[in-house]
């Protein structure tokens, strides 16, 4: 690496990332810069390689943090009107494991507020614009992390993936973005979401890069224990030609053209490239969206209970009782997808409704869980569209919630099954907006599945160069 051999310096390549950040200032990517303490961090890096110390394997690397992960440098807003002013007195794990490996974070990225969307739009701070056309969204909960590295400002950026959060930017934005099996990265230090489907992961420029971050921030944390034993440094899966499933319950009639395109041409390369295409009928994915929007607004209201003004953040000046504390805070400091969420998922918990929503979702949670087995049974690796679309028009989905929701028709399932999936550049549009696919694995085939994804990134460039 060229700054542990001195070529250039950790200070230069801080400075050159903040320049980047200011010069893409309208895109609206950062909530917050994080300038002195990247700075001062970066010179206490270049100090440890001039005295041949070991400086770690990311010395000097600027990234950018999504604003629901908790760090001592600066706010943690989670883009929210309630903790614009919550100073974090801890660092989430993730953050400490990047920094202990010599990682610098330049700043905070823009989110859907609580990451309760799939757009960016629903940000207190305002949405951030696509990398490659201003007037289309950059995708959600985690846009501002997805263009961050789409314009080059770091070389990765981290991410929370609840139902699509990761994969959906990172296609809309023409970058790689991993959501782990559930349980992989500690979810400590992150503000929740729906604790039984919320993942950590990272934008990157690649899969290797990404193989990297993961082997870094894998691993059991005994402040979250739902983290999985640290089986990630285990070797992948052989890379002779794979069973690639192929989802025919997907009615790929209703996607858009580019999209079904990009889709058909991987498949076609795939095939020609020795790998066996294996159909697979999985008809419960059909009922991945409906509960999905129904277990993950229940554990967003129970999450989102705790913000009353009372604790931390922001609380109404106007109140003149306790009830109007909280009516008057959460009020004005939730955002209205926020709002929306909160309401049905009291709804779906209330006693009357349990047992026909919640109850009732939660065993058809289970069928999709079956489902995914079985075909996982039958190929190594399942590949599907991203999103039905690519980037849309800024303002074009926001008072529609349904249209919205359908966005994620295709990335929720993974989340209910708590498998992982790797968003990967695949085409473009006609008018050059980048259209992504994921790749799909079985739990814990996290290595697996980047390693063969890294494998088709360079069998395409090969084919490439003799065309």
């Amino acid at each position: 690496m060229k700054i542990a051999t001195k070529e250039i310096s950790a200070v230069s390549l801080v400075k050159e990332a903040l320049e980047k950040a200011k010069r893409c200032k309208n895109y609206n990517i950062f909530v917050s810069l994080n300038e002195e303490a990247a700075l001062n961090r970066a010179k206490e890096i270049d100090a440890k390689i001039a005295r041949g110390e070991d400086a770690g394997h990311l010395a000097g690397v600027p990234y950018a943090l999504k604003d629901n992960f908790l760090s001592r440098e600066g706010n943690t807003t989670a883009s929210a009107k309630i903790l614009e002013s919550l100073h974090a007195p801890i660092n989430s794990t993730t953050v400490e494991k990047l920094e202990s490996e010599g990682a610098i974070m330049i700043g905070r990225t823009n989110l859907d507020a609580f990451a309760h969307g799939s757009s960016t739009e629903n940000s207190y701070f305002g949405p951030t614009l696509n990398a490659y056309d201003k007037t289309r969204v950059a995708g959600g909960s985690s846009g501002g992390s997805a263009v961050a590295v789409a314009k080059g400002i770091v070389q990765f950026a981290t991410g929370t993936d609840t139902g699509g959060s990761i994969r959906q930017p990172a296609s809309f934005n023409g970058v790689y973005g991993f959501k782990p099996t559930y349980g992989t990265i500690s979810r400590y230090g992150v503000v929740a979401m729906a604790s039984s489907t919320d993942c950590i992961g990272f934008f990157a420029r690649s899969a290797e890069d990404i193989d990297l971050l993961m082997q870094i921030c894998a691993g059991q944390d005994e402040k979250d224990l739902t983290t999985l034993p640290d089986y990630y440094g285990a070797e992948g899966q052989s890379l002779s030609p794979q069973r690639i499933g192929i989802v025919k319950d997907f009615d790929l009639s209703h996607v858009d053209p580019a999209v079904k395109k990009t889709f058909d041409d991987k498949v076609a390369e795939l095939k020609a490239s020795g790998h066996e295409i294996v159909e697979l009928s999985m008809p419960a994915l059909k009922y991945a969206l409906a509960v999905y929007y129904i277990v993950v607004p229940a554990e967003v209201s129970s999450n989102l209970s705790r913000y009353d003004g009372i604790r931390y953040g922001y609380r109404s000046e106007d109140a003149k009782s306790l009830d109007d504390v909280f009516e008057k805070t959460r009020g004005a400091g939730f955002m209205p997808e926020n709002k929306r969420r909160i309401m049905i998922g009291n709804f779906v918990l209330s006693s009357g409704f349990y047992d026909a929503y919640y109850l009732k979702a939660q065993k058809a949670r289970t069928l999709i869980i079956e489902e995914y087995n079985k075909a996982f049974e039958k190929c190594d690796f399942i590949l599907t569209p991203v999103s039905p679309s690519p980037a849309f028009k800024l303002g074009e989905k926001v008072g529609d919630p349904v249209s919205m929701y359908l966005e994620d028709v295709m990335s929720v399932p993974l989340n209910l099954a708590g498998l992982p999936g790797l968003a990967i550049p695949a085409g473009e549009t006609e008018s050059g907006l980048p259209v992504g696919l994921q790749i799909v694995g079985p739990r814990r085939s996290d290595k697996a599945l980047l390693e063969f994804a890294g494998t088709i990134a360079n069998q395409a460039k090969i084919n490439e160069e003799n065309n």
